[in-house]
């Protein structure tokens, strides 16, 4: 027997080192150490062996089981190196061929827009800041006044994430609020800030989306007031819209960060069906605005005797809509190609305020 697993052991060694590719060696492994495989034979044999012979050839089937096993591995290692280098060899690229033409890409209109709002507020001085998309319930709620039982507080209106080992849950950010809690509580005033972004919020149609986009702005100082925010809007969108002027209404609204709080139209006309900003005898609701809160100052560490400020914000897709005539925002997340062709902006369609906004 000692005689068999010798030559047996000898046999398999010259197979496995003749094997060429993958196909051959794994045809070598089930001939040996498959259910009916040389080895595997030999192994079950041992069950009509005296005890006294298992002691001496179970041993050794056992070892030539391992060795058998490690010289596959081995050989397999050599095997799948020398066919990487080949595949490696067979996929170069030469650089010096000409380029193929493709399909250019283009820039997504809500890219575009968010371009178009940072010129125009670096233009009037204010900084781009960003925060994270996962918040604490202090950041997004508690520290912009919005009390417990707050319908946005709800499971159904608002995306959370399980409780932490503290019972805590962290929610995707309804609005790009907190970015500006976060703002005020790391930097002493005077501050001006717009913070663009994604939000979350559990809803679906034809305008409304759970994932969107929202910029809002804030100015603190400490002689700001309601005509600040007014010019402010104003300059906004008159740039944005491109327009010599707009005519704003300030209807009065309620936000909890916000006190006295309103809504913003500005004058427009829906001729021929289509939204035209800057003239008319129509009145079109874009975003919503007012002083900051008392308490919003408090909850950031700012002394309300001392500092006030105002704060706006509105939703990206929406003016993208507005200027860019779409009329679903679920097209915006399609992925379709032939949507981002027609409505899509070149790479280098920079928006500028001396060149203009749009293409």
């Amino acid at each position: 027997m000692q005689e068999q697993i010798s030559s047996l052991r000898e046999e398999i060694t010259a197979q496995v080192s003749g094997a060429e590719n993958m196909a051959a060696l794994e045809e070598i492994r089930v001939a040996t150490l498959g259910k009916k495989g040389s080895v595997s034979g030999l192994m079950k044999g041992l069950g009509g062996m005296s005890p006294d012979e298992r002691k001496v050839m179970g041993p050794a089937l056992n070892g030539l089981k391992t060795e058998v096993a490690d010289i596959l591995a081995a050989r397999k290692e050599v095997l799948e190196e020398v066919e990487l280098e080949a595949r490696l060899a067979s996929e170069r690229v030469d650089v010096t061929l000409p380029v193929q033409e493709h399909a250019a890409g283009s820039v997504h209109p809500i890219s575009q827009v968010m371009d178009e709002i940072a010129e125009i507020f670096a233009g009037l001085g204010f900084d781009v800041a960003e925060g994270p998309d996962i918040e604490t319930d202090f950041n997004n709620f508690t520290a912009l006044n919005i009390p417990e039982e707050h319908p946005a507080r709800q499971d159904h209106d608002t995306f959370y994430l399980k409780p932490d080992a503290e019972g805590n849950r962290k929610v995707l950010r309804t609005h790009t609020s907190p970015v500006q809690v976060r703002t005020m509580m790391s930097k002493e005033p005077p501050i001006r800030i717009i913070a663009p972004g994604r939000t979350y919020r559990s809803d679906s149609d034809a305008t409304h989306t759970p994932m969107f986009h929202q910029v809002e702005g804030l100015v603190i100082d400490k002689d700001t007031h309601l005509g600040h925010l007014k010019g402010t809007l104003e300059a906004f969108l008159k740039a944005f819209f491109e327009v010599d002027a707009v005519t704003l209404r300030l209807r009065p609204s309620y936000f909890p960060f916000t006190e006295p709080s309103m809504e913003v139209d500005v004058q427009c006309s829906f001729d021929g069906g289509t939204v035209k900003i800057g003239d008319g005898n129509d009145w079109l609701e874009i975003l919503g605005s007012g002083m900051v809160n008392t308490k919003v100052l408090e909850a950031c560490g700012l002394d309300p005797n001392v500092y006030q400020g105002f704060a706006f914000g509105c939703g990206i897709d929406r003016l993208a809509m507005l200027k860019y005539g779409m009329n679903d925002l679920r097209a915006f997340f399609d992925a379709d190609l032939r949507w981002l062709k027609h409505y899509g902006f070149q790479a280098l369609d920079l928006p500028t305020i001396a060149g203009g906004m749009s293409r």
